[in-house]
């Protein structure tokens, strides 16, 4: 055969094997992009995908098999992730595997950190014992505080000799695997201090406050006295007259929290007489500290008292109360009130 004839020969077969190699990247190149973009199927809901400290993407495709999902190869998975650059970007951290998510959504996730967000929520009206007792039980949680007395506490939150009661404002703060409580707690106690500031810039000046801690323990009896939006400027008015007139505040919620664990429900005349730092009964002024967590409302409340010349209130039902100027009005709707009870 002619060098001619074994020339053309070879070249036929070179073009045979590069048809041969282009239509074979052509099909694992469709069932590549099938496989990428295609939803994942679970074997129920949703699953979640822990990536730790150290993972490579051999670890992390590891556990992606141990959750069930067997769609695509190993060479796929890995092909996709080099050509998306996320097994140089791999971010520490919990994702939700929802069904339908396809694997480039899924390592889109990897790679920018869309880790799953916990909501731990601090509820006004929540004393510092609530607040321990809640994040305890939250399980999500790294857990620093159990061991740290109130004092050690506020010494870890660069607040020593503060007490931490009300010091934490009450709202969700959103927070991912590996997050502490101390942390939510440092993020809830700047937070506090910032609303805690703003109200006291833009407080009337009239009220008979001294301090932003006197405006805190205040917002705190607001707090704890209705739950009721409309009614705490008026409930704040009722006690900054107290306060001007050298009037005892006489709130049940401060007696209660003086009571501490002794507090079974109920509260009877005696507790009333036995003198505590928080028995506004037997005591002027404002209690020492807050009684509980204020929220915003409450502090604007305490920033700006309601006007007016009502000196007590009591509760008709449902929340509300009626507001009375002088004691005989007041003692007239209590027996009306609490007959009807």
């Amino acid at each position: 055969m002619s060098k001619q004839g074994k020339s053309g020969r070879i070249k036929l077969k070179l073009a045979l094997l590069l048809i041969v190699a282009s239509v074979a990247l052509g099909w694992y190149w469709q069932r590549y992009l099938v496989f990428a973009n295609h939803g994942l199927v679970l074997s129920e809901g949703e699953h979640v995908l822990l990536v730790d400290k150290g993972d490579g993407f051999n670890e992390v495709l590891a556990k992606i098999r141990a959750l069930g999902i067997n769609q695509g190869s190993d060479l796929d998975w890995k092909t996709l992730a080099v050509t998306m650059k996320v097994v140089s970007r791999l971010q520490v951290g919990e994702y939700a595997i929802t069904p339908g998510m396809s694997p480039r959504k899924l390592l889109r996730h990897l790679r920018k950190g869309q880790v799953i967000q916990h909501p731990f929520t601090i509820v006004e009206g929540w004393n510092i014992r609530d607040l321990r007792t809640a994040l305890s039980l939250d399980e999500h949680l790294q857990h620093k505080i159990d061991k740290l007395n109130d004092a050690e506490l506020m010494e870890k939150l660069d607040r020593s000799g503060v007490s931490p009661e009300g010091r934490f404002l009450p709202e969700t703060y959103n927070f991912t695997r590996g997050n502490s409580d101390l942390q939510i707690l440092g993020r809830a106690a700047d937070a506090m201090d910032k609303t805690l500031a703003d109200a006291w810039q833009h407080r009337d000046k009239e009220a008979p406050l001294k301090s932003p801690d006197e405006l805190l323990t205040l917002a705190s009896i607001v707090e704890k006295e209705t739950g009721r939006k409309d009614e705490r400027p008026q409930i704040a008015g009722v006690f900054a007259r107290r306060i001007k007139i050298g009037m005892r505040l006489e709130t049940d919620p401060t007696v209660i929290y003086g009571m501490g664990s002794a507090y079974n429900g109920n509260i009877r005349k005696t507790d009333l007489q036995t003198d505590t730092p928080y028995n506004t009964y037997t005591r002027y002024g404002l209690p020492p500290t807050p009684i509980a967590m204020p929220g915003r409302d409450a502090l604007l409340a305490a920033a700006h008292p309601a006007k007016g010349d009502a000196l007590y209130f009591v509760g008709i039902g449902g929340g509300a109360h009626h507001f009375s100027a002088t004691y005989g009005e007041h003692q007239t709707f209590v027996e009306k009130y609490q007959m009807h009870r």
